[in-house]
């Protein structure tokens, strides 16, 4: 069985080293059982090199490239217990034996739309979401404490709060809507977790009951 994952760079800290190891032992254990791919976000990294070279540059493009390079570090980072190749596209990290561990691809796509996209080239089984919440809200939990976390949501709901269209670099959406609109055409099982929890994590790549938010697809 394929599973996806996209690792949210919300996740990767330098100053947790215990995380990212626990995290790739995850990994290695669950390869044990299922052909893994891990796309991995770039998170502050990504964010403060844009932030910064937003004050003179205003090509959003640009600006993505930028954190484009700063998942492919945390990629790398996550990819030491492994030393495998890093692809730099969908094409080519389909190519590789399982598990894969990547970055971005090119700009104006996010780590979950990689993943998606991704999870469809490779016809993958499932997709995870890994992020530093508990699943998807009816509002920003991180701004509003009566945000209701929702155990699950249909695909149409979920691309209603998704939006249209990628906007700038290094914003943050619940997942995307390049992401959505692929889940949606294939029909893809989507889970939504909080990767910090490993267990949780964990229960999710192997189809187990967890805390989180399933997206109905059909």
């Amino acid at each position: 069985m394929k599973v996806v994952i996209s690792l949210g760079g919300s996740l990767i800290s330098l100053k947790e080293s215990d995380y990212i190891k626990e995290v790739a032992n995850l990994i290695k254990k669950a390869s044990k059982d299922f052909d893994l791919y891990i796309v991995v976000g770039g998170g502050k990294l990504a964010r403060e090199y844009i932030q910064t070279a937003r004050k003179f540059c205003s090509d959003e493009r640009y600006l993505d490239k930028l954190g484009i390079m700063a998942t492919r570090l945390n990629a790398m980072l996550i990819n030491s217990f492994f030393k495998k190749e890093i692809p730099e596209s969908i094409e080519d990290a389909a190519k590789i034996a399982p598990p894969v561990i990547m970055g971005g691809t090119t700009p104006g796509h996010s780590t979950d739309a990689v993943a998606a996209m991704l999870a469809r080239e490779v016809n993958a089984e499932r997709l995870i979401i890994a992020t530093d919440v508990d699943g998807i809200y009816d509002k920003d939990p991180k701004k509003y404490e009566d945000a209701k976390k929702l155990d699950k949501i249909s695909i149409k709901e979920l691309r209603k709060m998704a939006g249209e269209e990628w906007k700038k670099a290094g914003e943050s959406a619940v997942i995307d809507s390049i992401a959505c609109r692929i889940i949606e055409e294939e029909k893809i099982e989507t889970f939504v977790v909080n990767g910090k929890k490993l267990n949780e994590l964990e229960n999710a790549i192997y189809g187990k009951k967890f805390n989180g938010t399933v997206v109905e697809v059909k």
